[in-house]
């Protein structure tokens, strides 16, 4: 299985990053392709809502995003790997999301598999109540198959 991470932490090697190495060791060793990408290094633009690409054509705008996009409808799974920041997803995860409109056609006929990976200093029961939601609600969204959220 092809298994893209979208890393959203800008902090290179904090806690997010050392749950995602830890997830690409094991699915590695499980026998699968992973392909990670750190998000807070690439140069993304927010979707600037034109609809240009109808949904399913070229962005217009020209950034590491196109990358991006091409790797996730190669891919049999995605996985969001980010900080819980003020009780949802990074901004560096949230613009490669807000991105998925350019190709929303295409993500909802995969029905690929997608995991979420998440890290937060508070540990109080409803931390992360809103971003789990966030994330369903992605998932029924896009037609994923969710595979489990690591909280």
């Amino acid at each position: 299985m092809k298994i893209i991470i979208l890393q959203g932490s800008p902090n290179k090697k904090g806690s997010t990053s050392i749950l995602a190495e830890s997830f690409t060791k094991g699915a590695l060793e499980a026998g699968h392709e992973v392909e990670r990408f750190d998000l807070a290094k690439m140069n993304i633009h927010p979707c600037i809502g034109c609809v240009a690409c109808g949904y399913e054509g070229p962005c217009v705008q020209k950034d590491d995003d196109q990358q991006i996009r091409e790797a996730i409808l190669g891919a049999d799974m995605v996985v969001f790997a980010t900080p819980l920041y003020y009780y949802g997803m990074s901004a560096q995860l949230k613009i490669v999301v807000d991105r998925f409109c350019a190709y929303n056609s295409s993500l909802h006929g995969k029905h690929m598999k997608s995991a979420l990976l998440t890290v937060a200093w508070n540990a109080d029961d409803w931390t992360f109540e809103a971003l789990e939601a966030q994330y369903k609600t992605l998932v029924r969204y896009c037609g994923f198959k969710d595979q489990g959220m690591v909280l």
